[in-house]
């Protein structure tokens, strides 16, 4: 089985993750978990998203978080930009990357903005552009890549138009979303040879929410056939607003437990990682849902106390 050495993986807990938290959360808790999330070693970062707070109440304090959290030497900022508003919001507060997307199925566009699949990336076309002209790096998902809750099946080949539009646009990173985490390996990997056959490996990631526990075996899937870019969220976070039944993401504990495991390098401190995805589960009212995560969290609460008795003992 031939892996990479090396895997990139971009955060995107505070935005994807955060975006469908039913009661507000505080701006400071945003910026600590960004800072966190850098601390540990993160160096991709979806940290907010431009978007109308009367759709998308969460993310009303987008300029707020960016003009708050650290800039790491060698970090890229990423938030989500619908159009040429939001654009400006994110060029004003200093996102080193936007990012754009494009439904892979008719009804989930039409459900969910009102337009075909075509018009709504003809409606991204001026932001791609403004984001090239002023130097910003661009990246598009590909969402409900590998289900549809309206439609059911997505044909491979409306992936792979998608995902031609998009580097037509000028992308530099194309994502191929399983929005509602339907997706199997087996699948995963017809659908990104099949994408592989018209845009490089290099330029696609991965982005699996767990619906049914397939997300990190989806992971490993991918990087069999070369992928090497995937978005993770802290503690699992996530879901999406308009996909009903859409679990969180992979967590980015998981994954990057499993890649350690198999010898890949990411450039990021687990340990750090599962105290910041304790931490904001704790935030929130909620036990994490990262297996790995709170696995690991258990082990070193066994340590502890254990080293707190052999120390009681001892006195």
């Amino acid at each position: 089985m031939k892996l990479p050495t090396r895997v990139t993986i971009t955060e995107v807990g505070p935005r994807d993750g955060l975006q469908n938290e039913p009661a507000p959360v505080a701006t400071d808790t945003k910026v600590e978990l960004c800072e966190r999330l850098l601390a540990a070693g993160v160096r991709q970062l979806e940290a907010t998203s431009f978007v109308s707070p009367k759709w998308v109440p969460q993310m009303a304090d987008a300029a707020q978080v960016m003009a708050r959290i650290p800039r790491p030497a060698g970090s890229r900022i990423s938030v989500l930009t619908p159009n040429l508003k939001g654009f400006e919001g994110a060029l004003a507060a200093g996102a080193q990357e936007v990012v754009i997307f494009g439904a892979a199925s008719e009804a989930f566009s039409q459900r969910n903005i009102n337009c075909s699949i075509a018009e709504s990336i003809e409606r991204f076309r001026p932001v791609a552009e403004a984001a090239l002209a002023n130097g910003l790096r661009l990246r598009a998902a590909v969402s409900v890549a590998y289900g549809c809750p309206y439609q059911g099946e997505v044909p491979v080949e409306s992936v792979v138009d998608v995902s031609r539009r998009f580097r037509e646009l000028g992308c530099h990173e194309i994502g191929i979303a399983d929005t509602i985490g339907v997706a199997d390996a087996g699948r995963v990997q017809r659908v990104l040879e099949a994408v592989m056959r018209e845009i490089p490996a290099d330029m696609l990631s991965g982005h699996y929410h767990d619906t049914y526990g397939q997300a990190v075996a989806n992971v490993l899937a991918s990087l069999q056939v070369g992928i090497t870019r995937f978005d993770t969220s802290i503690a699992g976070l996530g879901g999406c607003p308009f996909a009903r039944g859409a679990t969180g993401n992979v967590a980015t504990e998981d994954v990057v437990y499993l890649l350690h495991g198999l010898g890949i390098e990411t450039g990021l401190d687990l340990d750090a990682l599962v105290d910041a995805g304790q931490w904001i589960s704790a935030q929130l009212g909620r036990r994490s849902s990262s297996r790995a995560g709170n696995a690991l969290a258990a082990k070193r609460e066994r340590r502890e106390e254990a080293r707190a008795d052999a120390v009681s003992i001892a006195s």
